[in-house]
């Protein structure tokens, strides 16, 4: 297992999200796409509340709403409506008006968490499973917060990495999703 992870946000964020999506139902490559879009979504609005970026103005807004086919659907998830549209392979969640690739989504994962990509996937979804449907989708944000990796405030924070310990994420979801330890061996 991995004690600690030095990574930043954004992947955490997008990992996680997959997981809850996941456990709400959605396959994991669709998750993937809704996890991406998530992390997204909260960079930009965090981006615009520390000046780092614009929003459009409403009429702009208004108008790109328009423009989107009638297929597309919103889908709630941590604190985000999330637009997305049915393809040929499944829903995929749209950035920029373009679906997202899960596989370029998970390449991201990969590359983002190394080596510490299945620790961190074990106690996200050990801590996912600790939940009821229901009541994970009333706590999945709180349960981020709590364990996010900790950055300086405002821009100093900007893609700033910080350490994310699986071992703190298995703890939130209970005694009973503890790591058991292996067996002693038997002597010979």
């Amino acid at each position: 297992m991995t004690r600690t992870i030095s990574i930043n946000r954004a992947p955490v964020l997008t990992l996680w999200a997959a997981v809850v999506a996941e456990r709400l139902g959605f396959e994991w490559e669709e998750a993937l796409t809704l996890g991406r879009a998530v992390a997204g979504l909260n960079a930009y609005s965090k981006g615009v509340r520390l000046g780092l970026f614009t929003p459009a103005p409403a009429e702009v807004r208004e108008k790109r709403k328009k423009l989107r086919p009638k297929e597309t659907i919103t889908v709630d998830l941590l604190q985000r409506a999330v637009p997305a549209v049915h393809t040929k392979q499944g829903l995929r969640a749209l950035a920029k008006g373009k679906a997202i690739d899960p596989e370029s989504a998970e390449r991201y994962l990969f590359t983002k968490f190394g080596e510490g990509f299945d620790d961190a996937l074990g106690a996200m979804q050990a801590l996912a499973k600790s939940r009821t449907p229901a009541k994970l989708v009333l706590e999945a944000y709180h349960l981020y917060e709590r364990f996010r990796p900790s950055v300086p405030e405002g821009t100093r924070g900007w893609a700033a990495k910080g350490e994310l310990e699986p071992e703190a994420i298995r703890k939130l979801a209970g005694p009973g999703f503890a790591p058991q330890p292996a067996p002693a061996a038997e002597p010979a």
